[in-house]
């Protein structure tokens, strides 16, 4: 047991959550965005400008998720060069046979075959064949046998979330708001998460308001503290920049979920604010904008198809009070009664920019 424990960490082989599914789960998210996210909007930018090279090179960008998916994942897990470039055939047959699962077929596949490969990774004196061989081989025939089935899993219970969304969407709008916004902040990936289930719809609506809550909310809240440079290295980056003063207390979290808790079902009952674009804006908030354009971008493909006649402004209003006014006022108020009764402190939401 010894000598395969010394085997795995010269091979950089670390059986962790941490590595499979913090780093990893976090680096598909951005593989993810390099690829079906910018694509999409890209094509969008292309279609409402008329502009026809923007419309095929978002097409080409959208056609490498696969393999940008695993690629980032390889990447996440250290995996030297000739793993790395041969997780491109892995991701592109787990995406492409998963389905609507695809992006958590990839994650579980592409682990696999990463480690397989680093394994065997220069340990014999044609590793040019071996190496390559042995991470698509696996890969592959991995793909084969689970993506369908991990596929279905994953648009299962995407389905299931959505259509529970659509019976109760008070308290599913409750619920997905508060947990996909708490994922943001936590290090992992509430973008991944909702890729890999195809969170979209009210569901995903709510998904985006917890997730806004969660960076306007921090934003605002720590505006005293952190100035214009933590307002939108939060506002627009990420919450997970307060990581660090969640651990140290625990309190100064409430505020944001008490408001995702609150524009979550504003969402899905009273604007019914939908995400009808890529699956993965759902998880991606104020993020660079990502999450309103996503929805921005439903919206369009809606008109296109003519389920919808034209973009209202409700719709506007929705989006608006949903994803930056709100969460602003919100969170700033409940953030005032916990600095009065001492649950918050001066400097508890600092940050070291």
């Amino acid at each position: 047991m010894e000598k395969l424990k010394n085997f795995l960490k010269k091979k950089n082989v670390e059986i962790s959550v941490k590595r499979y599914f913090i780093d990893a789960l976090g680096a598909m998210a951005q593989g993810l965005f390099a690829s079906l996210l910018i694509g999409t909007i890209i094509g969008t930018l292309g279609s409402q400008l008329g502009i026809e090279v923007l419309v095929t090179v978002g097409n080409y960008a959208k056609s490498a998720v696969g393999a940008a998916m695993a690629i980032a994942i390889g990447y996440a897990l250290q995996a030297p060069p000739l793993v790395l470039f041969s997780l491109v055939a892995v991701g592109i047959s787990a995406n492409e046979l998963g389905g609507a699962g695809g992006p958590l077929a990839v994650l579980i596949v592409a682990v696999l075959a990463a480690e397989c490969g680093k394994v065997v990774s220069k340990e014999t004196k044609i590793d040019i064949i071996v190496t390559p061989f042995v991470t698509i081989f696996t890969g592959v025939l991995l793909s084969l046998w689970w993506a369908p089935a991990i596929g279905n899993v994953a648009s299962s219970l995407g389905n299931a979330i959505m259509w529970a969304t659509e019976q109760q969407p008070l308290i599913m709008g409750i619920l997905v708001s508060v947990i996909v916004g708490i994922a943001l902040t936590l290090p992992i990936s509430s973008a991944a998460i909702c890729a890999a289930l195809g969170l979209t719809g009210l569901a995903g609506g709510a998904a985006v308001a917890g997730c806004c809550a969660q960076m306007i909310g921090f934003a605002v809240l720590s505006f005293r503290e952190n100035k214009w440079g933590g307002f939108f290295a939060q506002g627009i980056g990420t919450s997970m920049l307060q990581m660090g003063n969640i651990v140290k207390n625990p309190r100064i979290w409430i505020p944001a979920i008490l408001t995702s808790a609150i524009t979550g079902p504003l969402a899905t009952c009273m604007f019914k604010l939908e995400m009808n674009g890529a699956a993965v804006s759902s998880g991606m908030g104020t993020c660079g904008l990502v999450g309103q354009i996503g929805i921005y971008t439903g919206w369009i493909s809606e008109i296109a198809a003519g389920t919808r006649l034209e973009i209202t402004s409700m719709d506007w209003l929705g989006l608006i009070l949903i994803c930056f006014i709100l969460p602003g006022i919100l969170t700033w108020v409940f953030g005032l009664f916990f600095r009065r009764i001492g649950w918050i402190m001066e400097n508890d939401l600092k940050l070291d920019l």
